[in-house]
């Protein structure tokens, strides 16, 4: 795959660091993700749930500096992030005897990204689908059958697929107003819930104390909550796939990659999590369930305890302005999903490593609209399956997040190769975080497979089924190699001048060509 200055990818240079850094923050999206997935995170577990969310953005951290240091190093990667780097790392190594594990590398991340980057926008429709019902419940009540759910669903597809195709002018200004939206609006949320606790402090609470919310309490349900969280802090590394749409990509990516895991993580998710779990206790009730149990059973429990704060007058008002906010959110975070998923199958098209029509630009609208037409539907189908039981939301959650933890890994493993003997490098950011990443990654998929053993009856189906789906996925990867290597000839491991092969000048960038 060869460097794409942004006249090859055809997209103009127009982002700087509040750019990089706004898009990557639209996709991580605190005040949208508190609201969506606390129903998941009420489950196995829920008692651990702000530690698992300090640990996920741990695991981002230290996986965030791994991108951060390989976007510094080959600000060329374009559209390709992770999928460049896999490819470049290996063929920037002097000794020959590795260039032929260049296109395995590549394709392996290339392909685990997928499983991230297909599943996750599903995931988010089926996020929408959930609150756009919870909505109309207040006007129409009993509305969410499935059949509604899954209109609900496919509409939201073609709505987000339709923006995507034809391109976004002004985007940034966008996002920045989603931002704001959307974090004022569970920020607000999260204070009047600590008052809550602090004004009713008769009530009987899940945590006895703010120790109590932030120290994980069983050792099981803190590993699975681990693994659901990992979807909240997703998306920073989606600054890397902007290399070719940045004034300055060399200096603004790495800085965009962090920034935005930081502000949105560390500063808001931390806060707003903690303040759900402070005050979730026994006044919340559905039928004979109680706290976590309850909201577990909830489409939207957090617009449940909205509506218990603020009370008959202004209780349902709130709940509402507080799921409008969350639409708000979704439509940005769904977009830019949208957006990044095809931008790394588009450097896929290019390079010939997919069916070369995925590397076509829309003539007009200069957008790779054959990936947008094939994710938005299989966004529809993931999201409306999604829509129906919690159950089947952890499954594509997982899924995804699965897809996560391998993509993570391995780009950890790359910047490890890819500074591998370089002088003057900073060992923390080359070393040092890529291997806790990449220990941690490698955690996380080991908790997955340990929950299919030991988990409660629901969290083991949800576990296999994802893992099924997970190993099928990487099946086929390595059948399209095998096939591809019988009918066209293609090596899956190039011989060792494959280098020399390809660009006899040793200074320059290099990257392998697709056939």
């Amino acid at each position: 795959m060869a460097a794409q200055a942004a006249t090859d990818t055809g997209m103009k240079p127009t982002l700087g660091l509040t750019g990089v850094t706004i898009n990557a923050m639209a996709l991580i999206a605190p005040g949208a993700f508190l609201w969506t997935t606390f129903q998941s995170q009420a489950g196995t577990g829920a008692t651990s749930m702000w530690s698992a969310v300090f640990v996920a953005t741990v695991i981002a951290l230290l996986t965030a500096m791994a991108y951060a240091a390989l976007a510094r190093r080959y600000p060329e990667a374009g559209t390709g992030s992770s999928y460049y780097f896999a490819e470049v790392a290996v063929l920037h190594k002097e000794e020959h005897r590795y260039f032929r594990f260049a296109r395995l590398s590549k394709f392996l991340v290339g392909w685990a990204s997928h499983l991230y980057y297909w599943v996750y926008p599903g995931v988010m429709v089926a996020f929408m689908g959930s609150v756009i019902a919870y909505i109309i419940g207040f006007f129409v009540p009993g509305f969410g059958t499935p059949v509604q759910l899954i209109t609900i669903c496919v509409l939201f597809s073609i709505v987000v697929g339709a923006i995507a195709y034809i391109g976004v002018t002004g985007s940034t200004v966008a996002n920045i107003v989603i931002n704001v939206i959307q974090i004022l609006a569970l920020l607000v949320f999260s204070i009047v819930a600590i008052v809550f606790r602090l004004q009713h402090p008769a009530l009987h609470y899940t945590h006895a104390n703010v120790g109590s919310v932030l120290i994980p309490h069983d050792a099981n349900g803190f590993i699975y909550q681990s693994t659901i969280a990992i979807l909240l802090v997703v998306g920073f590394e989606s600054a890397t796939a902007l290399a070719a749409e940045a004034k300055n990509p060399q200096r603004d990516v790495p800085r965009g990659v962090l920034l935005s895991l930081i502000i949105q993580a560390v500063v808001f998710y931390f806060f707003e999590y903690f303040a759900a779990n402070f005050v979730m206790g026994d006044f919340y009730k559905s039928g004979k369930l109680v706290g976590f149990d309850a909201a577990a059973g909830s489409i939207a429990p957090i617009g449940d305890l909205a509506q218990i704060f603020g009370g008959s007058a202004y209780g349902t008002a709130f709940a509402a302005i507080l799921a409008v906010s969350v639409v708000i959110a979704l439509v940005g975070t769904a977009l830019s999903c949208l957006n990044t998923g095809v931008r790394v199958t588009y450097a896929m098209g290019k390079d010939t490593e997919l069916p070369a029509v995925f590397g076509f630009l829309h003539g007009r609208f200069r957008t790779p609209h054959v990936g947008v037409i094939v994710l938005t539907v299989i966004s529809a189908l993931i999201g409306s399956y999604g829509v129906l039981s919690s159950n089947n939301l952890v499954q594509v959650a997982l899924i995804s997040n699965i897809g996560t933890f391998i993509l993570y890994g391995l780009t950890c493993i790359v910047c490890l190769i890819a500074f591998a003997g370089i002088a003057k490098r900073g060992i923390f950011g080359t070393l040092i975080a890529p291997i806790g990443g990449a220990v941690l990654n490698i955690a996380m998929l080991i908790g997955v497979i340990y929950f299919a053993i030991v988990g409660n009856s629901d969290a083991q189906r949800n576990v296999i089924i994802a893992g099924v789906v997970s190993i099928a996925w990487l099946v086929v990867g390595f059948g399209f190699l095998y096939i591809r290597k019988l009918t066209k000839g293609i090596p899956i491991l190039h011989p060792e001048d494959y280098k020399e092969a390809i660009n006899t000048s040793t200074d320059l960038p290099v990257g392998a060509v697709g056939e």
